[in-house]
This record gives structure tokens, sequence and C-alpha cells, in this order.
């Protein structure tokens, strides 16, 4: 997963100015992604979901009875970071790779078989795959 996008998800669901102090806290962790290694995020990252546990946990009765989670956003942006904090720091395990933080490279790459394909756009499916196939051929 790349830092940039996890970054994304989270300010999608925190916005950039969050009023909550939690979620004012969790976007200035996620803002460090890209400084931190593995363990000291990883560290910051546990830390501050014990400490926002239980406003994390709280819930409110809707006017139906039925009792739903206050904080929906925030919990929905520590579940992302939570369910992506496996492959964030994929690049630091594997050195050799020589993996980037982010796939900026890749963005720029894959503008330029869109636009080829887009001028292209009469040509037969199997056609528009040999094409994409040749140039990506050409980049490695």
């Amino acid at each position: 997963m790349c830092h940039f996008h996890q970054e994304q998800i989270v300010t999608r669901y925190l916005t950039r100015n969050p009023e909550l102090p939690a979620s004012q806290e969790l976007l200035a962790l996620i803002h460090t992604l890209s400084t931190n290694d593995e363990a000291s995020f990883t560290d910051a990252f546990n830390l501050w979901c014990r400490t926002w546990k239980d406003f994390l946990n709280e819930k409110t009765r809707a006017e139906s009875g039925r009792l739903s989670y206050t904080h929906k956003r925030v919990r929905s942006a520590r579940d992302s970071v939570r369910h992506h904090l496996p492959y964030l720091f994929t690049f630091e395990r594997y050195p050799e790779l020589r993996i980037p933080n982010t796939t900026n490279s890749l963005d720029g790459s894959f503008k330029k078989v869109k636009m080829a394909v887009g001028i292209h756009s009469g040509q037969k499916h199997q056609r528009k795959v040999k094409m994409v196939l040749s140039m990506l051929r050409k980049k490695s």
C-alpha cells in the first residue's frame, strides 16, 4: 500500500481540518507515515488506538432505538490504517528490490499508457492489450 494513498484515504474520512481531538491526532500521525519506520509508526498507532479506545466505542441511540457508533468516520479511518498496516512498509522488508514508498513513478507511466489507448480507441480489445503489453515491456 502506497503511503500517499493511505494518507488520502484517512484525509477523506477525517477532512483536512478535523475538529475532534482524536481526528486531529490521527491525521497528524498519518502525516508522519513517510518519515517513520515500521516499528515506530506501529507503536505510535497502537498507542493512539489505546488512548482513544473508549471514545471510538461510544454509541448513540437513534430515534428508532437502534444503537450505532457515534464517530463512524474516525472509526473508518482507524480501520483503514489497521487493515493496511501490514502492507504499508513492504518496501522496508525487501530493500534489495528497491521498492519506493509511493507509486508516483507508476502513476506517470500509467497516464502515458492510458493516453495511448485513448488515442487508439477504435481498435479491438485484443489489439489494445497487445499495444499495452509492448509499452510496458519497453519500460522495464
